[in-house]
């Protein structure tokens, strides 16, 4: 699935970059304090980072594309990682800050590719108690 949007990863971002004007910073005004979010992304999504990224001191944004990444856009409170599906949840949560580090965690567009169970069992772990958020936003179009 990584190499589904290897040769178009410019094309691809240039597509997404319409959405920032419709989204909204809910899940952001929901937090406090707002220190650091993991965005499990589809790089291209990178444009909402940019509206989470001065909510928070640290975004952590990871993609399993290398070619999704190359073209992300930067901002100088996002941290990128490449993540390939052979990344061990132990591994994953060592490169996302340990247990009880996030306090949001952010799907872009990718939801439909993800083993669920391990998704939501991962976030349980890594989510601050109480108050933790999983935020899923996906086409509307």
């Amino acid at each position: 699935m990584a190499g589904l949007f290897d040769k178009q990863a410019d094309l691809y971002l240039d597509a997404m970059q319409g959405q920032i004007i419709q989204a909204n910073g809910t899940p952001c005004s929901l937090l406090t304090p707002r220190t650091t979010t993991w965005l499990g992304m589809s790089a291209p999504a990178t444009v909402k980072l940019l509206l989470v990224a001065d909510h928070f001191d640290k975004v952590i944004a990871t993609d399993i594309s290398e070619a999704q990444l190359k073209v992300a856009m930067q901002h100088p409170k996002v941290h990128y990682h490449h993540t390939p599906p052979s990344i061990s949840d132990d591994d994953l949560l060592a490169l996302l800050g340990g247990e009880n580090s996030l306090d949001l965690i952010t799907v872009a567009q990718a939801i439909h590719w993800f083993d669920l169970p391990n998704f939501y069992s991962l976030a349980n772990r890594l989510l601050r108690k109480p108050g933790g958020i999983i935020a899923v936003w996906c086409y509307n179009e």
